[in-house]
């Protein structure tokens, strides 16, 4: 403070000292005094208010000042505060002056006061721009760092942690001010504090370091981290900027996909995955295995290329509406090989339901198709022609009369039976026999439309349909032309064959108005036309139904003869064929008609079992049979059986007979084993619990059980232990093309072995020839009944047969 008793000398000093002092402070200074005038200012007042040299002395008006106020955002509201702040003399001021070239200034306002009055007014200013940003970019720093998903750590060189984020206390489940206090070496306990100095020198030296660790929260959870280290250095310190990232879900993701990657390598179903356009991005190997193409000659091709099946189009527009597909398709291999596969097509949409990628995965299921189609093909065809079966056939028969119904149209149904083809098959062999029938499907199906169908009903029989035939004029000319064709040679190897045709014709709905019906008028014109003379066709006429009308008076014939004496019994032998003895004998009735003659069973006992007068017939039989076993087992062999048929009707209708059987044979004083019953397949498959009753009361009473014409049905093989069947025989379809190495004779093994391991013996029907007996006994058969031994005799004819065979 300088002091009015100074002498001038004095004066001058401490005006130089105060003006030294104001000119070495940092901050802008100027005084004013009383009377308004510039009393004092510093160099840096000049700097921050951009005043030239020249332009400003000492003694000057405050109020030429007023100029340099313009470079404020705010000048007139400064003025106007500063006028304020002088009326309120006594008061000290601090404001924040913000300049147009964006520089902030604080200004400090001290009044000097003297006995009470204003003397002076000191201004200083002080530039803090620099200070201001920096703070604002440290709270900006700041704020980003607690917004980050990710730990942040500013580490010092001693490992301590100098400034942590929101998100390491979430992540660590510690405070701000306890992680504050702590170091690297507390949360990451796989890192060894000896090597933290050579750390330190490896991350200045690399400025960023990456590495995967586990950090460890203060519950003790251990989670995987990626550490991203940054170096820096202020103020010729150095700084480690951490950035921790918790990968526990990426890891999670990683593993899926290692997984999934295995998958997608070691699969054996193939896999591709292609873009939004539909071009292949990648293959697995299951694909280059399956369809022969490597990476490389599918990669950028369009995914449609591997797919050529006629039914691609309709599987892309499926695709395209509803995003995938599945189902099976036929493609080709690289090398031209059709091949099936198991198809399913997904698309992959992005967030905006755009197509981002389709995944395709496919299997070879060639194999699996070829055993559907073989099986399906063995099922509906004929093996031996590849005509459709009986089954195929009556399918096609049904949707046929289906489609004449709702058509209103005509329909023809042919049977076709070969003449002669027995001798043919007979004197030539069966397999001339095979390749006859062959060449006459092949001529029967030229003789047709190809969209009429051709099918072999078993044996010698064929049936044709003929769809849509109009008038009756054009199945005549199909017939006519048919056996034209029937009657050219056939040439069978080096033998010459001639046979000829008999053909029955139905038409729907003229002579049926349904499938049974039809068939069966069909057959009746077939055997009309074989009645007649063969070679010809016959249309079927109301008149065939005298042949109905004859199975009636037969019916009725039936009734009286039985009281009339009409029925006698034959008895075939049953050779043991180790032996060649005649150990047993199957009895067949026979029927003597006084005005028709013999009558063949095949003719009355269908007759018989329709009418229920088989019961009465089969009951007559067994007492007859048991009468003459009682004479033979006293002259021939007290051991000798006698095998009897049994009817299903007869088990059906007759649930208490093996009583009275079981009682008839007591009374002669015969044992059950003395006599064999023989029943067929059928009977088993449809084996009520009577019948199954029946059955076990015969093998209680001793009575055996013999299965007839075995491998012809469809009898599960468990009923021959559930009713403990004795004796199978073997159907004479097998017997009667054996020969060494034919499938026949592996079913005849195969039958002998299966029966012998359930410890039931074999009886092999229909031997005629030397070599049938030779096969059959070599393979292990135990009887054999046929021709070639005898037909069915009288008694009295049977009796010589036995004493000739002794002698």
């Amino acid at each position: 403070m300088l002091h009015s008793e100074q002498n001038p000398s004095q004066l001058r000093q401490s005006l130089a000292i105060l003006q030294a002092a104001l000119d070495s402070t940092a901050d802008a200074i100027l005084v004013i005094d009383a009377a308004g005038c510039v009393a004092a200012f510093n160099p840096q007042f000049k700097r921050i208010w951009g005043i030239a040299d020249a332009s400003l002395s000492v003694g000057d008006s405050a109020e030429s000042l007023h100029y340099i106020f313009g470079q404020l955002k705010q000048a007139d509201e400064f003025l106007r505060r500063v006028d304020d702040i002088y009326r309120e003399s006594k008061l000290q001021h601090y404001q924040e002056l913000e300049f147009k070239d964006g520089r902030i200034v604080e200004s400090y306002y001290q009044p000097q006061i003297a006995d009470g009055e204003t003397v002076a007014r000191v201004w200083s200013f002080r530039d803090v721009t620099e200070q201001k940003n920096s703070r604002r970019r440290l709270a900006q720093l700041s704020f980003g760092m607690d917004q980050m998903q990710d730990s942040a750590y500013l580490i010092a060189e001693d490992a301590r942690f100098l400034y942590i984020n929101n998100q390491s206390c979430k992540t660590l489940g510690y405070s701000h001010r306890e992680l504050l206090q702590m170091c690297v070496f507390d949360i990451d306990p796989l890192f060894p504090k000896a090597v933290w100095s050579e750390h330190w020198r490896e991350l200045k030296s690399r400025r960023s370091v990456t590495v995967e660790t586990l950090h460890q929260t203060k519950h003790g959870e251990i989670l995987p981290v990626e550490v991203v280290a940054n170096y820096f250095e202020y103020g010729n310190v150095g700084y480690n900027l951490a950035i921790a990232r918790d990968i526990r879900e990426r890891k999670r993701v990683e593993e899926a996909l290692q997984q999934a990657a295995l998958i997608y390598q070691h699969s054996s179903e193939a896999m591709l995955l292609a873009d939004a356009d539909d071009r292949i991005l990648t293959i697995n190997p299951a694909f280059t295995a399956i369809t022969g193409y490597e990476a490389d000659e599918v990669v950028g091709k369009y995914i449609g290329l591997l797919n050529r099946d006629i039914h691609s189009e309709a599987m892309w527009q499926a695709i395209r509406k509803d995003g995938h597909w599945r189902g099976e398709v036929w493609d080709k291999r690289k090398n031209g090989e059709s091949f099936a596969k198991a198809l399913t097509v997904n698309t992959i949409f992005d967030a905006n339901r755009q197509v981002h990628r389709r995944m395709a995965l496919f299997s070879d299921i060639t194999e699996k198709k070829q055993a559907e189609g073989l099986i399906w093909q063995q099922a509906n065809f004929d093996p031996l022609t590849q005509l459709p079966n009986r089954r195929m056939f009556h399918d096609r028969l049904g949707h046929d009369i289906k489609k004449a119904k709702r058509e209103r149209s005509r329909l023809a149904v042919l049977f076709i039976d070969l003449d002669l083809f027995k001798e043919v098959n007979d004197t030539l062999g069966h397999d001339m026999g095979d390749r006859l029938l062959q060449i006459a499907a092949q001529r029967i199906v030229a003789s047709v439309r190809e969209t009429d169908t051709v099918a072999r009903l078993g044996g010698d029989e064929f049936t044709v349909i003929l769809g849509e035939v109009g008038d009756p004029s054009n199945v005549e000319r199909i017939a006519r032309d048919l056996l034209e064709r029937m009657t050219e040679c056939f040439e069978l190897g080096n033998e010459v064959a001639y046979i000829s045709t008999s053909i029955g014709i139905a038409f729907f709905p003229d002579d049926a108005g349904d499938l049974k019906s039809l068939l069966k008028h069909a057959d009746q014109a077939m055997y009309e036309a074989k009645r007649l003379g063969r070679n010809q066709y016959c249309f079927f006429i109301p008149a065939m139904q005298e042949a109905a009308q004859s199975r009636l008076r037969l019916s009725n014939d039936l009734r009286h003869a039985v009281a009339d004496g009409q029925f006698f019994l034959c008895y075939q032998p049953i050779v043991e064929l180790a032996s060649g003895r005649v150990r047993k004998a199957e009895a067949l009735i026979r029927w003597n008609h006084p005005q028709r003659g013999i009558v063949s069973p095949s003719e009355f006992i269908p007759i018989a079992e329709e009418t229920g007068l088989i019961c009465q017939i089969g009951n007559w039989t067994f007492q007859q049979a048991a009468k003459q076993l009682l004479v033979w087992q006293a002259s021939i062999n007290p051991g000798f059986q006698i095998t009897i048929n049994k009817s299903p009707v007869q088990f059906r209708n007759e649930r208490d007979s093996h009583r009275d059987w079981r009682d008839q044979l007591r009374a002669l004083n015969l044992s059950g084993n003395s006599i064999v019953i023989e029943i067929t397949e059928g009977l088993l498959l449809e084996a009520s619990g009577s019948v199954a009753e029946q059955l076990l009361a015969f093998r209680d009473a001793g009575i055996q059980v013999s299965l007839d014409d075995f491998g012809t049905g469809y009898s599960s093989l468990s009923y021959l232990k559930k009713f403990d069947i004795d004796y199978i025989k073997i159907d004479q379809s097998f017997v009667r093309n054996l020969a060494a190495g034919s499938d026949d004779m592996a079913l005849c093994e195969a039958i002998i072995v299966m029966a012998h391991k359930l410890g039931i013996k074999v009886v092999a029907e229909g031997i005629e020839t030397d070599n049938q007996r030779e096969l059959l006994t070599a393979a292990g058969c135990d009887y054999g009944q046929g021709y070639l031994f005898a037909r069915p005799l009288p008694a009295a004819d049977f009796e010589r047969l036995l004493a000739e065979t002794a002698d």
